[in-house]
């Protein structure tokens, strides 16, 4: 093995010896010596420094749930600045996003009547109305939200409650062995299933939760799905174990009689706000990366994995660019969004504030699956850039993480839409760690975070997003921009 210099600081800086596998290929071609040296030294403080789990903890316990437009909304917009002028973010700053209808969850109790009596246990699905009292029906199942799909509209189901038992864990990606193709399919029923529901005639819609979990709690989710010119009916997740008790009654072949009492409610509009904190660049300062990651969460648990760990990992990553002896060329922001929950709010409302200059995102990214290790990077940039990428990808080849050459992956949730909006993106996929099992579950709390995990996740990002700022490359498709914003 050949040893240069430039490699042999990189080993050292790794903490590892000639002896082992080298952590920086000698034969960089576009990252400079000094640039890949100091991404490792990042790298390596970032893995020794618990600080995006100490950020967890923070809003975790000093707000908690923070579901858009309640109480814990508005505190959590107040920890966001504060907590990015204690980490030395250079410029913080809020941007506001309007809610046009607020929610109350308030209570849900449910019961099988007939044939055989059963407590059940369910949570409101965000945004569902109330029952007005209680709302007793005959169950009618759909193994699929197609199946719901397949009847007739029209008075099919009156008096009946639909109920869409698709179980999540039935799929397995075959490409990635991942379950998230699963809750995409899920989280269709979970949407629009009370729209479709109401438009054969049913008085409600309950559908198994969509997750992983076979504890006896409901996974809530979704925003406003109600349609104008549609009889509104309300929506409720049932917990696994009961969906499956109501499959095993319904086998008896005997009419299935439910009663449910929701007591949720809309009211008026609201504000919120994104909190964004920034890292100045020394040299192009108005040109910037962009970590994203959503602040608001549901308000059964306290958020943690969704999106706690989003919120830790990015705002850490940024800071300990900040603290380098020198700040890159270019700027770091960091977004954190409102309303991404319940229907991308706060997203939507940036683009429309900063459509003009969608350019100046040169490079963005997004955790929204929990805080699990990274074990792959993906990125959808221009073709001339990819090189670039392949390079960056050498310095967190060393935490475990491969690297994707398909160039096709839009960054996560609310990043999405600025990377659909032409943004040029990294996406780092995780290592699950239970996060279906949690997410949107008052199971969604603080101890269900893995410290190392989340020291490996934040390393990396720090190290690709210190090098994205450090070089003048465009990572932009050619015209890219242009074209979409001419759209």
């Amino acid at each position: 093995m050949k040893f240069t210099p430039f490699l042999l600081v990189a080993l050292l800086l790794s903490g590892c010896t000639p002896a082992d596998e080298p952590v920086i290929d000698p034969e960089l071609s576009i990252i400079p010596p000094d640039v890949a040296a100091n991404a490792v030294a990042l790298r390596e403080r970032a893995l020794d420094d618990n600080l995006s789990v100490d950020i967890v903890e923070s809003v975790t316990t000093e707000v908690g749930a923070r579901r858009m437009g309640t109480e814990g909304d508005r505190k959590v917009i107040a920890w966001s600045e504060a907590k990015f002028a204690e980490l030395g973010f250079d410029r913080v700053w809020t941007e506001p996003v309007e809610l046009d209808r607020g929610w109350e969850r308030g209570e849900a109790h449910a019961e099988v009547l007939e044939p055989f009596a059963h407590d059940i246990v369910l949570t409101a699905l965000g945004y569902s109305i109330g029952t007005d009292g209680d709302l007793v029906g005959e169950i009618v199942e759909f193994p699929t939200y197609d199946d719901l799909l397949a009847v007739p509209e029209g008075d099919t189901l009156a008096g009946k409650i639909a109920f869409v038992s698709y179980s999540m864990p039935d799929y397995v990606n075959p490409v990635d062995g991942s379950k998230r193709g699963a809750y995409g399919e899920g989280t269709r029923a979970r949407g629009k299933g009370r729209v479709e529901a109401a438009r054969r005639g049913a008085e409600a819609l309950i559908i198994r939760s969509v997750g992983t979990s076979h504890n006896r709690f409901g996974h809530t989710g979704s925003g406003y799905n109600y349609e104008d010119g549609v009889r509104r009916i309300p929506a409720a997740a049932v917990s696994a174990p009961d969906a499956m008790l109501i499959q095993n009654i319904l086998r008896r072949g005997k009419p299935v009689i439910f009663k449910m009492n929701l007591t949720s409610r809309f009211t008026g509009p609201q504000m919120s706000a994104n909190i964004i904190g920034e890292i100045t660049g020394r040299e192009d300062p108005d040109r910037f990366v962009v970590l994203g990651a959503h602040v608001d969460s549901w308000d059964e648990g306290t958020g943690a994995l969704d999106d706690g760990a989003g919120i830790g990992s990015m705002m850490a990553a940024a800071a300990f660019i900040g603290q380098m002896e020198q700040r890159p060329r270019r700027s770091v922001r960091v977004i954190l969004f409102s309303g991404e929950e319940i229907g991308f709010y706060g997203v939507n409302a940036y683009i429309e504030k900063h459509r003009y200059n969608i350019d100046a995102h040169l490079l963005g990214a997004e955790v929204d699956t929990g805080g699990g290790r990274a074990n792959t990077l993906s990125s959808r940039v221009g073709g001339s850039a990819l090189e670039v990428v392949r390079e960056m990808h050498t310095l967190v080849e060393p935490l475990g993480i491969e690297f994707n050459e398909a160039n096709n992956v839009h960054a996560q949730s609310d990043m999405s839409v600025l990377s659909r909006a032409g943004m040029p993106a990294l996406h780092l996929r995780q290592n699950p760690n239970g996060y279906f099992m949690y997410h949107h579950t008052p199971n969604d709390t603080f101890d269900k975070i893995i410290p190392e995990d989340m020291r490996y996740l934040t390393a990396a990002y720090a190290t690709l997003f210190y090098v994205a700022a450090e070089l003048d490359v465009d990572f932009r498709e050619p015209a890219l921009s242009a074209e979409i914003l001419s759209q």
